[in-house]
């Protein structure tokens, strides 16, 4: 790798998957843990749904994306990913704007809910029984 090339790292989080991403200038290939984005993911709708900020800044096909990532599941690592690849966006070009009014930039803080003792889940009771 030449001195000159910018890499662009930033930080997504969604449920418990942590994603660090590194953006470099490229031709749009994705890579997470080692592996192509389309095999680790498995379906062709997580992807795509991580790579949404580049649609929004209309960066598609101008980065490679390597990740690496932490926790929780594929659901949650493609929203971690999203997340990661909108932090690295900011520090790449001046794409605020866009990332902010798409909301991209919120972490979303939706978690699981403990579960609870005396309960079966989080907020599932035992059949009441009146007799």
């Amino acid at each position: 790798m030449a001195e000159n090339d910018a890499i662009y790292i930033g930080v997504g989080r969604r449920k418990n998957a942590i994603m660090r991403v590194r953006l470099m200038p490229g031709t749009g290939k994705v890579t997470v843990n080692g592996r192509d984005g389309q095999a680790y993911f498995g379906r062709e709708a997580l992807l795509n749904y991580a790579l949404t900020p580049f649609k929004v800044t209309d960066t598609v096909d101008h980065f490679d994306v390597i990740a690496t990532a932490n926790g929780g599941g594929v659901s949650g690592q493609a929203g971690a990913l999203r997340h990661g690849i909108a932090r690295a966006l900011l520090t790449a070009g001046d794409y605020r704007g866009e990332l902010k009014s798409a909301g991209f930039l919120t972490r979303d803080p939706r978690m699981v809910e403990r579960k609870k003792y005396g309960l079966k889940k989080a907020r599932k009771r035992p059949q009441f029984s009146k007799r």
